[in-house]
C-alpha cells in the first residue's frame, strides 16, 4: 500500500499468468456457430433499440479467430456496409495501449527508467511544473513516469474546445498542444487515478523524444507494420501541412466510417473528429480484422505470426495491476484498463469514445480469449461496454446468480456513506469547471434493507452495492463490480467507482447543485420582483439621492442576472449536441450569461457597499420605509450569495474556458 496526502494508492505484485500464456487449459474455446448466433442477437437487438448505424466485431480465442462481421452500415449515403476487413473505425483511447507499448519498448532497451520523473524525457516546454499554483509550495514529489500509466500524475482534466477538432485548420502539433494546454496538477501525484488524456499524450511525447522519431512513424515501425495492421493508423485524413505528421494514405481515408449523431428520428453524419494534437491518446483508427490480430499479439504475450512486439516481462506488466484505487477496484496494469467480469475473471484492454464513435477491446488471458467492439454512432457507448461482458456471461460466468440480499448492519452506518460527491475528472477552474459541476455531482443513499445506491453524475453508475469484505468495500448487488469508499475519522470522504478511472469526493453545501438551484430560483425571483417594483412604484414617493441611485443599480443587477440566466438556460439546451458543446466551447450564450453575470455580481458588491448610506435616510419624509429598506437589504444578499456561489464554481470569468 502506498499512501499520499489523503488519498490511497494500492499496488500489487501479485502473479499474473505467464507471458507465453496464451489461453487456460481449462478453458474450453468457445463453438464459432454458437457465439455468431449469440453476439447476432445482442447486437441486432442494440441497433434496433439504441439506434445505431453501424458496428464491427471481432472475437479471437486460443489462437484463432471465431468471429470477424460488420453490421449495418459505414455509410448511408452512398449506402456502404460495414466491412470487418476495410471499415475503419476510430478507435479513441484504445490509441492509449499502443501508446504503453511503445513506452515500454524504451523501457526495455533502457531508454526511460518507469520510476524516473517524466520530465527527464521530456522538452522543456513540455515539462510539468512542481507547484500547485504560482504562490504554493511545492509538490512532495515530481510525476513520474509511472504515474502516467496508472492515471495518477495529479493533473485535472480539460477537454471542451480543444480535445478534438472539427477544423483541420486547427489542428497542432503534439509538442505545441502539450505546451498551449498544460492543466494544473490539482493533487500529489500517485494518489489514485484520475483518468488522463493529457497524461497518455505527454507520455507519447517523452517517448518521441528518446527515440528521436514522431510519434506516428514510432508506432508504425515498431507495431502496426510488424504485426501487419494494414488498415490501422493514428494519420488523419486532413490536408497535409508543414509542421504536422504526414495526412492519412488516400485508400484508408476513404474507408473511414461516417460518424453519426441520431437525432430527430435519424442518423444524422457528423464531420471528422480530429485527434492528431493528442495522436498517442487518441488518434487510432482501425478495423475488426487488424484488431483481431493486435487482441492475439496480446494474449500471445507479444509474439504474432513470427513478430516479437515486447519481452516477457512487458507482458507480465500488462497482466498485473501496476496500482488500483483500493483492492478489488479496477485499477490500471502498466497503462492497460482492468475489467471485472462474470465468472470472476479478469480482463486488460481499454475502452475507446470520441463523441460519434464508441469501442472496446478486452483481452482475458485466463480464458485466452479477446473481445473487440465498436460503433458509428453517438448511441452506441452501451453496447460497446457491455458486450465483451455478455459474451463472457454467456459462455463462461454463472449459470445462475440471485441478486445478493442487503445486509441490515449497512442501515446503522448509512451516515458513513451518504451524501452527495463530485467526479474528480474534471476542470478545477473557470467556465469549463462549471459546466463539468453541473453535470458530475453524484448522490448516495443507504435504503431500509441494507442496500448502498449510486446514482446521477457523469462517471458514476447507477448501481445497487452491498457490503463485501472490509469496510467501505461494496460489491454489485446482481454482477462482478467493486467499489470502494475512502473512509477518514468514521467518515467517507470520497468514493471509488468499479471502472477504476476516477474518484468522487464528498463534497459540502457550497459545491452542491442543489444550493446553485436554490439561489438560482431566488435571484430570478428577487430580479422579477425588483424591476416590478421599479416599473410600478409610484414615482411620488421620496426618496434621497443615494436611495434613487442604489435602486437603480440594483434595478440593473437584476436585469443582467435575468440576461445571464436566460442566455445560460439557451445554452443548456443545446448541448443534446455534443458536436456543439466540445468544438465550439463556450460559445456566444455561455460568455454573455458569464459576462452578464460578472456585471451583475460587480454591481451587486456596489449595492452592498452604499447599502448604509441606504439606511441612514431615517425617518425623514424623503426616504424610504423601513420595509423597501429591508427589502433592498434582502434581495441585495440574495444577489451576493448567488454571485458567491457562481465564483465559486467558475462561473464568473468570460475570458477563461
Amino acid at each position: 500500500m502506498v499512501v499520499a496526502g489523503t488519498g490511497v494508492g494500492w499496488t500489487t505484485a501479485a502473479p499474473a499468468p505467464p507471458a507465453s500464456t496464451s489461453a487456460s487449459e481449462s478453458a474450453a474455446t468457445i463453438a464459432p456457430a454458437q457465439l455468431e448466433a449469440f453476439v447476432d442477437g445482442v447486437v441486432r437487438t442494440s441497433m434496433a433499440d439504441q439506434h445505431i448505424a453501424g458496428v464491427a466485431v471481432a472475437v479471437v480465442q486460443n489462437g484463432q479467430v471465431l468471429l470477424k462481421k460488420g453490421y449495418g452500415f459505414s455509410s448511408m449515403e452512398p449506402a456502404t456496409p460495414v466491412d470487418p476487413d476495410r471499415t475503419l473505425f476510430r478507435l479513441a483511447s484504445i490509441s492509449k495501449t499502443f501508446t504503453w507499448i511503445t513506452l515500454m519498448k524504451e523501457s526495455e532497451a533502457g531508454h526511460i527508467r518507469l520510476t524516473a520523473p517524466v520530465n527527464l524525457y521530456l522538452p522543456e516546454p513540455d515539462q510539468v511544473g512542481e507547484k500547485l499554483h504560482f504562490w504554493s509550495r511545492d509538490f512532495k514529489r515530481p510525476v513520474l513516469v509511472r504515474d502516467l500509466m496508472t492515471h495518477t500524475p495529479g493533473f485535472e482534466d480539460r477537454a471542451l474546445g480543444q480535445l478534438f477538432e472539427k477544423n483541420p485548420d486547427r489542428i497542432r502539433p503534439l509538442a505545441e498542444y502539450l505546451h498551449q494546454e498544460r492543466p494544473r496538477r490539482v493533487r500529489e501525484a500517485g494518489q489514485f487515478p484520475v483518468y488522463s488524456n493529457y497524461g497518455a499524450a505527454l507520455a507519447g511525447e517523452a517517448v518521441s523524444e528518446v527515440n528521436g522519431h514522431p510519434y506516428q512513424d514510432i508506432v508504425e515501425s515498431e507495431i502496426i507494420r510488424p504485426l501487419g495492421l494494414a488498415h490501422t493508423t493514428f494519420r488523419e485524413p486532413y490536408p497535409a501541412r508543414a509542421g504536422l505528421p504526414a495526412p492519412m494514405p488516400a485508400n484508408l481515408a476513404a474507408a473511414v466510417s461516417t460518424g453519426y449523431r441520431w437525432a430527430g428520428g435519424s442518423f444524422r453524419p457528423q464531420t471528422f473528429e480530429y485527434a492528431t494534437q493528442v495522436a498517442p491518446a487518441a488518434a487510432l483508427s482501425s478495423t475488426a480484422g487488424d484488431m483481431a490480430r493486435y487482441m492475439e499479439m496480446i494474449l500471445g504475450g507479444g509474439q504474432f505470426d513470427g513478430a516479437t512486439i515486447y519481452d516477457a516481462d512487458t507482458a507480465n506488466g500488462f497482466r498485473t495491476t501496476l496500482q488500483s484505487a483500493a483492492p478489488g477496484v479496477n485499477g490500471f496494469d502498466n497503462g492497460f484498463m482492468e475489467f471485472s467480469l462474470p465468472g470472476g475473471y479478469r480482463g486488460q484492454g481499454h475502452n475507446g469514445d470520441t463523441l460519434w464513435f464508441h469501442s472496446s477491446l478486452v483481452t482475458v488471458p485466463a480464458l485466452g480469449l479477446g473481445i473487440f467492439v465498436t460503433t458509428n454512432t453517438d448511441t452506441g457507448d452501451h453496447l460497446a461496454a457491455e458486450l465483451p461482458k455478455r459474451i463472457v456471461d454467456q459462455f463462461y460466468g454463472p449459470k445462475s446468480e440471485l441478486p445478493r440480499p442487503g445486509a441490515p448492519a449497512l442501515v446503522d452506518d448509512r451516515a458513513i456513506y451518504e451524501g452527495a460527491y463530485l467526479n474528480d475528472r474534471r476542470a478545477y477552474s473557470g467556465l469549463e469547471k462549471f459546466v463539468l459541476m453541473l453535470v458530475s455531482e453524484a448522490k448516495v443513499r443507504v435504503t431500509k434493507d441494507g442496500r448502498l445506491l449510486t446514482s446521477g453524475g457523469r462517471g458514476a453508475e447507477g448501481k445497487s452495492w452491498i457490503p463485501d469484505g472490509p469496510q467501505g468495500h461494496f460489491k454489485e448487488t446482481s454482477g462482478p463490480a467493486t467499489m470502494a469508499f475512502d473512509i477518514e475519522d468514521g467518515r467517507a470522504v470520497r468514493w471509488f467507482p468499479p471502472s477504476g478511472t476516477t474518484a468522487f469526493e464528498r463534497i459540502g453545501f457550497l459545491e452542491r447543485l442543489g444550493t446553485l438551484e436554490v439561489l438560482a430560483a431566488l435571484t430570478a425571483l428577487a430580479s422579477i420582483v425588483t424591476l416590478a417594483g421599479h416599473f410600478f412604484r409610484d414615482r411620488q414617493i421620496r426618496q434621497t439621492t443615494w436611495q434613487g441611485r442604489a435602486s437603480l443599480v440594483q434595478s440593473t443587477s437584476a436585469v443582467l442576472w435575468l440576461i445571464a440566466m436566460v442566455s445560460g438556460a439557451a445554452w443548456g439546451l443545446g448541448t443534446g449536441d455534443m458536436g456543439k458543446v466540445m468544438y465550439g466551447f463556450p460559445g456566444a450564450l455561455l460568455l454573455i450569461a458569464s459576462a452578464c453575470a460578472l456585471v451583475a455580481a460587480l454591481l451587486t458588491l456596489g449595492t452592498l457597499a452604499i447599502s448604509p448610506i441606504v439606511w441612514r435616510g431615517g425617518r425623514r419624509v424623503d426616504s424610504w420605509d423601513e420595509g423597501r429598506k429591508l427589502r433592498f437589504t434582502a434581495t441585495a444578499a440574495i444577489f451576493a450569495a448567488f454571485a458567491f456561489i457562481l465564483m465559486w464554481w467558475g462561473a464568473l470569468e468570460p475570458w477563461s474556458r
